[in-house]
């Protein structure tokens, strides 16, 4: 499939402020229209895979379809499991296909299955393994205790065939179709009568104090078949299951069928739980093997987005945006015009508003070292974001390769430690410090050491829990020889040939500091940092919705051309917004702008961290003291992040700005 876009011929092409905004708006359209349909990139190791008949099997055709199974999760809590923590059905042959970092770092586990079909052969009540249960035995109460556990906490198992996620679909309450890439354990009812989770929608569970256990699944996998490539092979282009529960009532002879598997409170007698599946093919000649991911996106809740009013919000955001810059440009070209004239004038008078401030507003500001090494962590982490989700626009960073999200964002962190260490020496010689050395080290180690030091308490919380996001030993180490055997190394590449230069000013800094007038409450700092922050952060609020799904309902995400879109826009309003209120406080007479165009920018992330803390109580259905430390642990370390690349945008953008206009006026 592929989508064309003709910017002459684009029904939705507006007269915006300026020509750039347009094409940028085009191109986010474009982008997000290829990202959003995973079919539009595939990379070379995401080859089809060929089926056929057992009779016709070849080297390059397989007559056999495996089921893998990934970690278990839960919207009510935090802590993933893998599958062979539960007492499930294992694979007497187990393989565990090699993982990525990104995957390492999510937590995600995937390993073979006992589930194993012939193609295109329909299976009936098939039998996978039989577990027993002894409450008299502690070891078999434990696992009985804990898939209880799983039950009532509504974890979700994740199936894939043919590195597709296996969706369950189920009719919601105003009649639609909910699809999603995991389907629950089973469910119970609680003392009182009330049925939670899936057995809403299953009337013969109607006991009270009972665990329904899911032992048996209808999978129905469809193919699509080209007959007229070699003789015909078969692709997969969707898999789907109906999870069910039954009573065997002996492995002799398997109905499926009569009443659901119960699973009491507290000791009982022994008994045993019989898993089953049955299988069916089906071919689908309109779903080619490209486009067989819109299946599991088009049909996935909280997607069914109104596209025009994105749209409409991103149009008034470029638009305000534009007016504000033309606000600034035209207001500026009037006072610079009035100083040059002045200055010339036989009769001039004495000089008033910003244009006061030359001799001061390049004074070095308080605590230069912390603020050079913040800068240089944000261009870090600024072009770690940019390259990240350009390459995601680009179908690199597809859904169906999984964890190279992750993997593409750690590794270019990484490796750009030599732009970080370069802007932070700069910065520091250019505000005249003398410790370039202890500048390195700060840029170095002070925020890595802060994300580090947070995710290993997380994760021992994780080990603790026996959680399957729990990174290994070993893993950390890695990690810390990535850090300090890469990173830090090439961040004093980047101070050192830092230190040797500075940014020029365009006029020079008085030697005693110019007093500062009576500010008004609106010019005070409080106020201009608090309203700095509200604009950008209107930008991404959609999109934070999104992303917060994505992460904590564990949802998929795949618009990436739209956030790389927001990004942009984020960017401009960022730039826009410190420029605006810097223009302000000099106007006021007040040259304290270093760190306050800082913070104008970087108040975003206090606004996300206000949005994080409303989501966990109001979207959430998180329990246990483990999963929100755990919560709150990974929050930290997103607004950190968030914090440093729109704090460095606004002050650059703010730098540039006082640079470009004290030198086009006449300074005596």
């Amino acid at each position: 499939m592929s989508t064309r876009f003709r910017m002459g011929t684009n029904p939705w092409r507006l007269r915006l402020a300026r020509p750039g905004l347009r094409w940028l708006l085009g191109l986010g359209l474009f982008l997000g229209l290829q990202a959003s349909r995973s079919a539009a990139f595939y990379l070379p190791g995401l080859a089809p895979v060929n089926f056929c008949e057992a009779s016709r099997e070849t080297a390059t055709c397989k007559s056999t379809v495996a089921l893998f199974v990934n970690r278990l999760d839960s919207v009510e809590s935090v802590l993933p499991y893998e599958y062979n923590t539960f007492d499930f059905c294992k694979d007497s042959e187990k393989r565990n296909p090699s993982e990525n970092l990104g995957q390492v770092l999510f937590g995600e586990r995937i390993s073979s299955s006992p589930y194993k079909f012939p193609f295109n052969r329909t299976g009936t009540c098939v039998k996978v393994c039989v577990k027993s249960y002894d409450t008299a035995n502690d070891d078999q109460e434990k696992k009985l205790a804990f898939l209880r556990k799983g039950i009532r906490l509504n974890y979700q198992h994740h199936w894939i065939i043919d590195n597709m996620p296996v969706i369950w679909c189920r009719n919601t309450g105003d009649g639609t179709k909910c699809c999603t890439p995991g389907f629950p354990i089973g469910c119970f009812i609680t003392k009182s009568g009330e049925s939670k989770h899936a057995c809403l929608t299953h009337p013969e569970f109607n006991k009270s104090n009972i665990y329904f256990l899911f032992n048996h699944v209808d999978i129905t996998i469809t193919y699509h078949e080209d007959s007229g490539r070699n003789g015909g092979f078969a692709r997969l282009v969707s898999a789907r299951l109906e999870p069910q529960s039954y009573k065997h009532s002996g492995e002799g002879r398997l109905a499926c069928n009569g009443p659901p598997m119960e699973i009491p409170e507290g000791r009982t007698e022994k008994f045993n739980v019989t898993y089953t599946y049955s299988v069916q093919f089906e071919e689908n000649k309109s779903i080619k093997w490209a486009s067989r991911w819109d299946y599991i996106l088009d049909s996935m809740p909280h997607t069914n987005i109104q596209w025009l009013s994105i749209m409409n919000s991103f149009v008034i955001i470029l638009f305000l945006s534009g007016m504000v810059a033309i606000i600034i440009l035209r207001t500026l070209h009037r006072d610079i015009i009035r100083y040059n004239e002045m200055s010339s004038s036989e009769d001039a008078q004495e000089d008033f508003g910003w244009k006061l401030l030359h001799g001061d507003v390049f004074r070095p500001p308080r605590s230069r070292m912390l603020l050079s090494v913040f800068l240089g962590q944000g261009i870090q982490v600024l072009i770690m974001t940019f390259i990240t989700l350009f390459l995601a626009c680009l179908g690199f960073l597809s859904p169906s390769n999984r964890g190279a999200l992750m993997t593409c964002a750690v590794v270019l962190w990484v490796l750009l430690g030599t732009p970080a260490g370069y802007v932070s020496a700069r910065m520091y010689k250019t505000l005249k410090g003398v410790k370039w050395k202890t500048n390195f080290l700060l840029t170095a180690l002070l925020c890595p050491g802060i994300v580090f030091a947070d995710l290993f308490f997380m994760n021992v919380i994780l080990w603790v829990e026996g959680s399957s996001a729990a990174i290994s030993f070993g893993t950390l180490i890695g990690i810390l020889a990535m850090w300090c055997g890469i990173s830090v190394p090439l961040t004093f590449v980047g101070a050192y040939f830092g230190a040797k230069k500075k940014f020029r000013f365009p006029v020079c800094t008085n030697q005693i500091p110019r007093h500062i007038p009576q500010q008004s409450f609106f010019t005070k700092p409080l106020f201009g940092i608090m309203v700095g922050g509200i604009l950008p952060f209107g930008c991404v609020f959609i999109q934070l919705f999104l992303i917060l799904n994505s992460i904590w309902s564990h949802q998929m995400y795949f618009m990436f051309g739209f956030l790389f879109l927001v990004f942009i826009i984020l960017l401009i309003t960022c730039s826009e917004a410190a420029v605006l209120l810097c223009y302000f406080y000099l106007c006021a007479e007040d040259y304290h702008w270093w760190w306050r165009a800082f913070f104008t920018s970087s108040f975003t992330a206090v606004y996300l961290l206000i949005y994080t803390v409303h989501y966990f109580f109001a979207k959430l259905q998180i329990t246990g003291m483990a999963s929100a430390i755990l919560y709150f642990g990974y929050t930290m370390v997103m607004v950190l992040i968030f914090f440093l690349f729109t704090g460095t945008v606004g002050f650059f953008s703010c730098f540039w700005f006082i640079i470009k206009i004290y030198s086009v006026v006449k300074v005596d």
